[in-house]
C-alpha cells in the first residue's frame, strides 16, 4: 500500500531519484572520518520536503527541472542538515529521527565542523557554478536564523 508522502512525490519521483544521486556525491569528501559520517547523515534522512517543494515550484512556475534546480534543491537539504547538527550540539540532543544524533556519536566539537562542512559545500555549489541569487538568498536565511 502507498504512503500519502508517496503518493504526492509520485510526480517527481524520477527527480527525486537523480536529486538522490546529486545529492550524495554532493556531500563526499576524502577525509575517511567526515565521509563516514556524511554516511551516516545520508543514510538516516528525513522525508527530504525541501527538494520536494524546489521540483515542484520549478514544474509549475519555472522552465521546467534543470541543473539549477538540482542545485538549488542540494543547497537547501544542506543548509537545513547543518542547522540540524548544529540545533542537536546546541540542545545537546542525543538523538535526530530516532537515531543517535553526530554529537552523541562524534561530540560536539566534531558536530560543529560536520555542520560547517555541510555549509560550506552548500555555499561553493552555489559559487561554482555562478548561482549568486540563490546564494545571496540563503546567505539572507542564514543571517535570519543566527539573528533568532
Amino acid at each position: 500500500m502507498s504512503s500519502p508522502l508517496n503518493d504526492i512525490k509520485a510526480p517527481i519521483a524520477a527527480e527525486m531519484e537523480l536529486f538522490e544521486q546529486k545529492f550524495r556525491a554532493s556531500m563526499q569528501t576524502h577525509v575517511l572520518l567526515l565521509d563516514k559520517i556524511m554516511s551516516y547523515i545520508v543514510k538516516r534522512k528525513g522525508k527530504q520536503m525541501r527538494p520536494m517543494f524546489v521540483f515542484f515550484t520549478a514544474k509549475l512556475f519555472a522552465e521546467g527541472i534543470t541543473e539549477a534546480t538540482y542545485r538549488g534543491a542540494a543547497l537547501i537539504e544542506l543548509l537545513h542538515t547543518a542547522t540540524l547538527v548544529h540545533d542537536d550540539v546546541v540542545d545537546d540532543a542525543s538523538y535526530r529521527r530516532g537515531f543517535f544524533s553526530v554529537n552523541a556519536l562524534w561530540k560536539n566539537k566534531i558536530a560543529v565542523l560536520v555542520g560547517d562542512y555541510l555549509l560550506s559545500k552548500g555555499l561553493l555549489l552555489s559559487i561554482d557554478n555562478n548561482d549568486f541569487g540563490l546564494l545571496r538568498i540563503v546567505s539572507n536565511a542564514v543571517k535570519e536564523m543566527s539573528e533568532g
